[in-house]
């Protein structure tokens, strides 16, 4: 709880204070989400953009239930990570054709992606999932070998949640790069998120959950893509003065802190 608190750029004095006020209203039998709600609501209080930040895994589940949402948010992050991405392109296999969620282009260097969305936290990317787009890259593969202008690397599985240890066994054999929550340790779906300040407009303090549909809808799924573009909060008919809160947030939200 402590580290997460120190993540959101809270300073070590209200890190401090947060985590005396929960240990004095600590209970036996208290679970985790309520540690975690009280937190976030002491937090809140302090500053917004430091609980925007500590929320950042339940924003992530708020980009569901379809998934869809999922897979051009993790396409935006690859294209303000130096990849020309798009999303839902289909591949001619040796077999039959295959839509593939993700595909990331730098220069000739081509990389598929499969994303896999849980809407249940408790939920884990068995190792079936691995087996079975492994055999649809294998396809792919055999129908674009003799392609010059193009060089596959490594197929990619991302998930918002983790894998199981069979998972990622069965990945690093297969060479298959997997990437979620908490993996690979220092470079996981977190560690890039915090790295390049790519929060999710779902982990906005201000926004309704209708303003965060419209922007999803029409492919505004990064905060740092909204302040681009603030003409859609118009479209909403955000009124100026909540307009200006509303890219505040993000204006702290998306620049360097230190944690």
């Amino acid at each position: 709880m402590k580290k997460s608190l120190q993540h959101s750029g809270a300073e070590p004095g209200v890190v401090a204070a947060i985590t005396d006020q929960l240990t004095k209203e600590s209970f036996e039998g208290m679970t985790t989400r309520e540690i975690y709600n009280r937190a976030f609501a002491l937090l809140k209080k302090y500053k917004k953009s430091c609980a925007s930040r500590y929320k950042l895994k339940r924003a992530i589940y708020e980009l569901g239930p379809t998934g869809f949402p999922f897979e051009k948010f993790i396409s935006a992050l690859l294209n303000l990570s130096g990849y020309r991405a798009r999303t839902n392109v289909v591949y001619g296999g040796s077999c039959i054709p295959h839509e593939v969620d993700v595909e990331a282009v730098n220069g000739t260097a081509v990389t598929l992606i499969e994303c896999k969305f849980h809407s249940d936290e408790g939920r884990k990317c068995n190792v079936k999932v691995p087996l079975y787009i492994d055999s649809r890259y294998r396809d792919i593969l055999k129908n674009t070998a003799d392609n010059p202008n193009r060089e596959f690397t490594p197929g990619w599985v991302v998930t918002n949640t983790r894998f199981t240890s069979d998972a990622l066994e069965y990945g690093k054999c297969a060479g298959l790069y997997l990437l979620s929550w908490n993996y690979p340790e220092k470079d996981s779906l977190k560690a890039r998120i915090d790295r390049y300040y790519l929060y999710p407009i779902t982990v906005s303090m201000l926004l309704s959950s209708r303003e965060k549909d419209f922007l999803l809808a029409r492919d505004v799924v990064l905060g740092k893509e909204l302040l681009k573009h603030p003409h859609y909060l118009d479209h909403l008919g955000v009124s100026d003065s909540r307009k200006r809160r509303i890219l505040s947030e993000f204006q702290q939200l998306c620049n360097p802190f230190r944690p």
